[in-house]
């Protein structure tokens, strides 16, 4: 009788509930969809990593090549119908781009933030290790270049200080933070820490240099300038002496060697926005850029292992370039010789090949964008945390 009795209280536990499940259809629809979503997004957060911002770092930097080339006033001369070809087209595709540069940057910052909120231990990792730290630097550095680059804001205007100061000062936490642990902390030491990305660091200071003097703060300026031209000096030289740092670098971020021109080509642009023409310094640092850029490019088996699957780690190619290029603009406008607008001409067309190419590639294959075998990813789950 008690097993009749406890059989019948199972067949109508069962049925209530088939019945409930039949009279809520929608309401059991919803629960199975909020919960894939919530998969979803977990598997977002976990895979995403500040390394992604050099998506909104490359389109930052285009945005800024834009407006310095249609604000250069056009002449007669046949070298400058590049620049007209700008002005011409500055209306419409200034503000597009600027705007979609935008809207990934304000995209990928609310994934961190999520990130930050419900992953901490995984950004403490990525804090921590020696090449996910330095991708901290991307987020602030492409504020400060829409920043400068806003069609919508003077440079000596309240808003400009106020948000100058919101992407300056983290970017100076930051050096406190790092610089610091290369000559106190013993496992931290430069020598055994240093990797091209780690250059990053010095880009964020030059680039909120170059936001400092176009508000005319030129001794905050300097001040920035100094900071990071010193230790890009110290790293370089490190660098070059292929430590234990390099060579730790995954083989799938090796396009970050490009960082290589790209701090001396922001330091040409910096110097140029503190003393307001492009002298003997500016043009040295451009030089020194061209010479990197060179030798790498001189060297393509290097990359050809990093270059068999799309990763966005590809997307170290665009910023440099592009900041090559920017220099070049101003180089070719203080020579004004055929050469100078021969080599600016090259390379824009170059800086507009690599971007335009990689936003194909990132919309074709948008499904690899978060790969299970991500370099920075990888290492940063491997990375023991201390609770």
């Amino acid at each position: 009788m008690a097993a009749q009795q406890g059989s019948r209280c199972e067949i109508e536990l069962v049925i209530e509930r088939t019945s409930t499940t039949q009279q809520n259809p929608r309401t059991n629809m919803r629960t199975i969809a909020e919960s894939s979503l919530l998969m979803s997004l977990n598997s977002l957060l976990t895979k995403f990593h500040a390394g992604y911002f050099r998506i909104s770092l490359s389109l930052g930097g285009q945005a800024l090549l834009w407006k310095t080339l249609s604000s250069v006033p056009t002449t007669d001369d046949k070298s400058n119908a590049l620049r007209r070809v700008f002005h011409a087209l500055h209306p419409t595709v200034f503000p597009i781009l600027w705007s979609l540069a935008l809207f990934i940057l304000i995209l990928l910052s609310l994934l961190y933030i999520l990130r930050c909120l419900f992953f901490f231990k995984m950004v403490k990792a990525e804090f921590l290790h020696h090449v996910g730290v330095n991708y901290l630097f991307t987020p602030w550095i492409s504020w400060l270049l829409l920043l400068e680059s806003s069609p919508f804001m003077a440079p000596k205007t309240v808003p400009y200080l106020v948000l100058w100061w919101l992407f300056a000062v983290p970017v100076v936490m930051l050096d406190v933070k790092i610089y610091g642990q290369w000559f106190t902390k013993g496992k931290r030491f430069l020598s055994t820490v240093a990797n091209p990305t780690s250059q990053m660091s010095v880009i964020g200071n030059l680039v909120g240099a170059q936001a400092a003097a176009h508000m005319g703060w030129k001794e905050s300026a300097v001040c920035l300038f100094s900071l990071g031209m010193v230790h890009y000096l110290v790293l370089f030289v490190t660098l070059y002496q292929r430590l234990s740092g390099g060579d730790r670098l995954p083989v799938l971020l090796r396009p970050v060697f490009f960082l290589f021109f790209a701090a001396p080509g922001v330091a040409s642009l910096a110097w140029e926005s503190i003393v307001g023409s492009f002298d003997i310094a500016s043009k040295m640092l451009f030089f020194l850029s061209l010479f990197l850029f060179t030798s790498l490019i001189c060297r393509p088996t290097l990359f050809r292992r990093s270059m068999r699957r799309f990763n966005v780690a590809w997307w170290a190619y665009s910023f440099p370039v592009t900041m090559l290029a920017l220099a070049s603009t101003d180089y070719a406008q203080e020579v004004k010789g055929t050469i100078s607008h021969i080599l600016m001409l090259c390379l824009l067309a170059l800086s507009f090949l690599i971007c335009l190419s990689l936003t194909l590639f990132t919309f074709l294959n948008s499904k690899m964008l978060l790969p299970d075998n991500d370099p920075i990813a990888n290492l940063v789950i491997q990375f023991p945390v201390a609770d």
